[in-house]
């Protein structure tokens, strides 16, 4: 029964808004994550929840600001001093979760009696975290530094496998061949992207963000920032690749003119607001009747990215020299999917088994992130406290093997810089 249904769009921001407002309310005083909240208010405006109807078509072309939005705060927060040092560890991590993932996941879905297809689309569709989902999640659960800096180099590390995946599935999707010769050349497109957008913007942004704040006038500042936020997106888009990338290299170019933080202030109450709108349009896509039909599978997947990100990411972390305690955090902190996980799932159709699992999936990981997040810090704990004392000499040993190495990300840096900064 519908007891309202919106017509305009400024129905569908009146009931969105009011009806979030309320549930991050009730989520605060029982001091819960306002996450939680969000998703919760979509299921209730949503299509499949009966009462409350808003129009999806409508806020889903809302929602991307929000993804811009946050992808953009997330850059103004790195340097690439950061991401030069980060990025060696960072992306071996990536790219070691992105395949156990995608085998973790093929295997669960051949179990499950899916095709090869959508067994394959299934690993590729797990294997994604969602960075968006996880700034969020620091915005309300505090995290060490080191951790922060980590988690986020491996998401974006993990957009760029994502883009070169979602290229692949398209293209076998549509009956194409594909090999790795193919790869290789959209992996050099998207590097040669990356550095030419990079370089040129590394002569200009940071001189004109510089010259803007010059004139002491908050506005034009935000307006300019806003102005490259969205203009980087576009050309990230027309050049084929995804908004959230153009997004990160803008907030990263804005944050090299030594005003990142003040323009991450300006901005933060209009990402809260489309932020908010992003997180109930994810709400607004979960099926509860058919996730309800399906929830063997939904429990099996759904575990699976948690057990499995966990594992595969804490021990990469370990591998490429971090302490145990800050690798376990790292590990629970990517234990969820996000936006490009519905692009992947989409290649096999929007009203797909797979992409309502998708949907579920993700909704369910990010209503559980935060939960995660703070159970890192005592999990990790009693994991050290309980390690046996030739594994503890052995890490001690590797991570000083690693420390004597040379470090090709900064030269100018000396290796026990990199060792004390994993303290």
């Amino acid at each position: 029964m519908v007891i309202f249904a919106t017509h305009n769009f400024i129905e569908d921001m009146a009931l969105v808004m009011c009806v979030a407002a309320l549930a991050i309310v009730v989520f605060q005083l029982l001091h819960q994550p306002l996450i939680l909240g969000y998703l919760i208010a979509g299921m209730i405006v949503g299509p499949y929840v009966p009462g409350l109807y808003a129009s999806t078509d409508r806020i889903a072309q809302v929602s991307d600001l929000g993804v811009i939005l946050l992808v953009f705060s997330i850059g103004l927060e790195f340097k690439f001093r950061q991401l030069r040092r980060l990025a060696p560890t960072a992306g071996l991590v990536a790219v070691v979760q992105a395949a156990a993932m995608i085998l973790f996941g093929y295997g669960a879905a051949r179990l499950l009696g899916w095709t090869p297809w959508q067994s394959l689309l299934t690993g590729a569709t797990l294997s994604i975290s969602g960075a968006v989902i996880i700034a969020k999640v620091f915005e309300d659960v505090e995290v060490g530094p080191r951790v922060h800096d980590l988690v986020f180099a491996i998401v974006l590390c993990e957009d760029l496998i994502a883009i070169l995946l979602l290229a692949a599935m398209i293209t076998l999707s549509k009956g194409g061949a594909f090999s790795f010769d193919q790869l290789s050349v959209k992996a050099g497109f998207l590097t040669s992207f990356v550095v030419v957008v990079l370089a040129i913007g590394l002569f200009t942004v940071p001189y004109l963000v510089r010259g803007v704040a010059w004139l002491e006038r908050p506005e034009t500042l935000l307006i300019t920032s806003m102005g490259l936020c969205f203009a980087f997106a576009t050309i990230a888009e027309r050049a084929g690749y995804t908004v959230a990338l153009g997004a990160f290299l803008a907030g990263s170019l804005v944050a090299e003119s030594g005003h990142g933080e003040v323009v991450a202030h300006l901005i933060e109450p209009v990402r809260h607001i489309f932020g908010a709108i992003f997180f109930v349009s994810v709400g607004m896509l979960i099926q509860p009747q058919l996730l309800v039909r399906h929830w063997i599978a939904l429990l099996g997947l759904t575990t699976l990215v948690v057990a499995g990100k966990i594992v595969s990411v804490s021990i990469a972390s370990m591998v490429v020299g971090e302490r145990p305690d800050t690798a376990i955090k790292v590990g629970f902190s990517m234990a969820q999917i996000g936006v490009f996980s519905y692009l992947i799932a989409e290649v096999g159709g929007s009203g797909s088994l797979l992409y309502s699992m998708a949907v579920g999936v993700s909704g369910i990981t990010a209503f559980l992130c935060p939960f995660l997040v703070r159970a890192s810090e005592p999990t990790a704990a009693w994991i050290e406290r309980h390690l046996p004392m030739r594994l503890q000499s052995a890490f001690m040993e590797y991570d000083g093997w690693l420390a004597r190495q040379p470090k090709a990300g900064d030269p100018d840096e000396p290796a026990e810089g990199d060792a004390a900064s994993r303290e």
